[in-house]
């Protein structure tokens, strides 16, 4: 081995030996973010989960009706959940704001685009760094989920947590994709694709509810707690 090929091993081993040590330590920082969010969390009670995209504009119908949805929530009793940042997750709080209700938000630490909104209670906002936590605190403590149109982190979203359904990770609880126009096309797409290849189960189209109406997307929530107990999913 030459003096280049030995110094070249020796960077690449200390590199390797800083990213191990750095991982190490980061471990405490997760657990951190896990223990601020089961504390917090669990004390908040039943609450129902409205996301969507974060660049819908106050004027969008959708913004207007993800108010009227958090509104009708605080109405049958559950307080509202959101991603914490604009859009349908500022509007999801503002209506919970509007009806008295409580106003969490699970807001996430971006280089661009996502800040807290105003409507969040004070004691119930938690910033994260790590989407894969804030993603368990969602399946974990909102007792159901609305979708409203959004992009790649809505998808990521509803695609947790037809997964963790699916396979039986968590225990059964409602999910609603408002706005039939924006995911029809998406339901389409699974039954001529992902179901025509045996990848899903004609079953699966269970899991979800596709609606245009605030009334029957609170209903669909609130019904299905007529028979099961409210707690944490998993």
């Amino acid at each position: 081995m030459d003096f280049f090929d030995k110094y070249k091993k020796n960077y690449i081993d200390r590199i390797w030996n800083d990213i191990k040590a750095n991982d190490s330590w980061s471990v405490f920082k997760i657990m951190s973010e896990f223990v601020n969010g089961y504390e917090t969390l669990g004390r908040i009670g039943p609450c129902v989960a409205i996301f969507g995209s974060a660049r819908i504009a106050e004027d969008s119908p959708y913004y207007q009706k993800a108010v009227e949805t958090g509104v009708k929530l605080v109405e049958k009793g559950f307080g509202v959940i959101t991603g914490g940042g604009p859009g349908i997750m500022e509007a999801g709080n503002k209506g919970a704001h509007m009806a008295g209700g409580k106003s969490v938000g699970l807001n996430i630490v971006l280089p661009h685009e996502q800040h807290s909104n105003p409507y969040i209670d004070q004691d119930k906002s938690i910033n994260f760094d790590y989407f894969y936590i804030r993603k368990t605190m969602f399946t974990r403590y909102a007792q159901g989920f609305i979708a409203f149109p959004g992009g790649f982190g809505t998808l990521d979203e509803l695609s947790e947590a037809l997964t963790l359904m699916q396979t039986n990770k968590i225990a059964n609880f409602p999910i609603v994709m408002f706005g039939s126009e924006f995911w029809n096309p998406l339901v389409k797409w699974f039954r001529s694709t992902l179901l025509k290849n045996g990848m899903i189960k004609e079953d699966d189209f269970g899991i979800f509810h596709v609606v245009d109406d605030v009334d029957e997307a609170v209903r669909i929530i609130d019904d299905f707690y007529k028979h099961y107990e409210l707690k944490p999913n998993f």
